[in-house]
């Protein structure tokens, strides 16, 4: 893993906007584009302001906020931690876990080349023979709401308990409903007192208690989604995202 550079793995041409776009704009164009980060800076060249995420979105519609009336520069945005291209991508992903921070990338010293995501460290990580467990990593305790709590009531939720998605009881059945899935529905105009299962996924792909970390990223590349079930039984037993996937491989000894 040491020999895996950020300049092979990271996503070129980030796209930047203005803080003076309102945030509507900003989150249709995050959900046309399915975009889960946006960089702010003032122009092109400068130095960014920070970085719009959907956790940000999460938080201004759960604190009741008049969110349709806002721009970005109203609103905190994330921070981001700087690495350079010859920048390991195992050196990025301790930073992204110990920081709890999104990483840009920086060539000749202030110039933006690029942006390296959970996603993108997997991709990298996939190259490997690591393939540590999970259970260090793993989140264990699982919310839950019925498929007619309303987007607001379960956004609160993921808001309280500082957690990125919420599972959405159908029947017998379990979808989930993530910071995206909340994006793609303020881009599609919901109200914010529609039910949260009209906008959530079914069925939440799931995998043994006990997957690996390799295992866990194959699944998750190949459905396209950032977080999966982990089942003991038939109980949902926890649930890991590609964020806890990079830190299970950041911790893993040599």
């Amino acid at each position: 893993m040491e020999d895996l550079l950020v300049g092979k793995y990271m996503s070129e041409y980030p796209i930047s906007v203005k803080p003076d776009v309102s945030l509507k704009e900003a989150i249709d164009f995050m959900a046309d584009n399915r975009f889960a980060t946006l960089i702010v800076m003032e122009e092109e060249g400068t130095t960014p302001l920070g970085i719009l995420t959907e956790r940000e979105i999460l938080h201004q519609i759960a604190s009741g906020a008049d969110w349709k009336g806002k721009k970005i520069g109203d609103i905190t945005l994330r921070q981001f931690v700087s690495v350079t291209p010859d920048t390991t991508v195992l050196g990025a992903a301790r930073l992204m876990i110990s920081k709890r921070a999104r990483v840009l990338v920086f060539a000749d010293g202030d110039k933006l080349v690029g942006t390296i995501t959970a996603s993108d460290m997997l991709k990298a990580f996939s190259q490997t023979k690591k393939s540590p467990p999970l259970e260090d990593v793993v989140s264990k305790k699982v919310y839950h709401c019925p498929y007619d709590t309303s987007i607001l009531d379960a956004s609160k939720l993921m808001e309280e308990k500082n957690i990125g998605s919420i599972l959405v009881e159908r029947d017998s059945e379990f979808g989930i409903f993530t910071q995206r899935d909340l994006v793609r529905a303020l881009s599609k105009d919901a109200r914010l007192s529609d039910q949260v299962g009209t906008y959530s996924s079914f069925p939440l792909v799931t995998a043994k208690m006990g997957t690996s970390a390799t295992e866990a990223a194959a699944i998750m590349a190949s459905q396209s989604i950032k977080r999966l079930g982990l089942t003991e039984g038939v109980s949902i037993a926890g649930i890991v995202t590609a964020r806890d996937l990079v830190d299970a491989f950041q911790a893993a000894k040599p």
